[in-house]
């Protein structure tokens, strides 16, 4: 069995940063840099060099209640619903010439969609303006600007990676908005991966896992604690051209928030998510190939954080690898 592989599966992460609603995860308004489930299957696995265009739309529907709170700009919020449609897009660049033995590579991605934001009640913090009752937010708007570098080593069936990641704030953040899809602050992440496959049995799997850094968002005083999280997809190759599998990822908030915004502790969130993949490789413009995937997480085990289910889908346009040259058929002398 031959894998072709498309340039920008392990790279199309960088889009997905920030791409939910300002209440929908851990940390200060609900908000974390890192968006649970961008890297997936085949995360490591080095691609073509050259130029390639990726694209990522995003569907999240999350909500909180029934005694489950969490902090939005130093109150506990309860009875949440929020909802996002965003669409990311941008090019990535694969260099031919390996640095440390490897494969390099830089993208950078931008996004815009609609979000929408409900809370019905609210519990007043005990030095702070709180609103209670309900109030709701929509907005359509653009997230920050993402980059990422990475460089990614091949050996056989074993494929690792390192990358670094961050966003140029976009402007677009209203720190008396309930619905952002702007951070108001700037972050950085880094970490390593590792994929496993096998083109003969057409058996894969992968795992990343970074640490995120958050600093201060200087329109409410309050700094994210550290942030780790691990994403993970494994896949089987039923053909050449169609893999399908599960995903998975665990994100978890390592130390407190701080700040004068940070009232009321450190208010660590955590949260699981699992759910089905399928993906696809075709054909497309001479010397292109395309890949779409199809992924979907349902959130579980909450702390701090409302819960609820995502829905991703990918379009990656790379460069196709080279089709293997045929030996030339010898003369035949009589």
């Amino acid at each position: 069995m031959r894998v072709v592989l498309p340039t920008s599966i392990g790279i199309l992460c960088a889009g997905g940063f920030a791409l939910a609603p300002s209440a929908a995860h851990a940390d200060n308004g609900g908000l974390s840099f890192w968006l649970p489930g961008i890297f997936g299957s085949l995360a490591a696995v080095p691609g073509q060099p050259g130029w390639s265009w990726s694209t990522l739309y995003v569907h999240l529907d999350v909500s909180g209640g029934g005694g489950k709170e969490f902090q939005r700009g130093g109150a506990i919020v309860a009875g949440l619903h929020a909802r996002s449609d965003v669409v990311a897009t941008g090019p990535t660049y694969i260099f031919a010439t390996p640095i440390a033995g490897g494969q390099a590579a830089f993208s950078l991605f931008g996004a815009g969609g609609r979000v929408q934001v409900g809370i019905d009640a609210t519990l007043t913090g005990p030095r702070g303006n709180q609103i209670s009752g309900s109030a709701s937010d929509g907005r359509t708007a653009f997230t920050d600007v993402f980059w990422q570098g990475s460089l990614k080593w091949h050996d056989g069936v074993h494929n690792t990676m390192i990358y670094a990641t961050g966003n140029i704030p976009s402007g677009t953040y209203d720190p008396n908005r309930l619905a952002n899809l702007s951070l108001g602050f700037t972050a950085v992440d880094g970490g390593a991966g590792y994929t496993y496959l096998d083109t003969k049995t057409g058996n894969e799997f992968s795992v990343v896992a970074g640490l995120t850094y958050n600093f201060i968002n200087r329109d409410l005083q309050y700094q994210n604690g550290i942030d780790f999280h691990v994403d993970w997809g494994a896949s089987k190759f039923v053909s050449k051209d169609l893999h399908i599998g599960l995903v998975g990822y665990y994100f978890q908030q390592v130390t407190g928030d701080s700040g004068a915004g940070a009232r009321l502790g450190d208010f660590k969130g955590r949260v699981l998510g699992i759910g089905p993949q399928v993906g696809f490789m075709f054909p497309a413009a001479e010397g292109y190939q395309g890949y779409v995937n199809l992924k979907g997480y349902r959130d579980f085990a909450p702390e701090n954080r409302p819960d609820g289910f995502t829905v991703w889908v990918t379009f990656a346009l790379s460069p196709a690898a080279p089709e293997p040259s045929q030996p030339r058929n010898p003369k035949v002398v009589k």
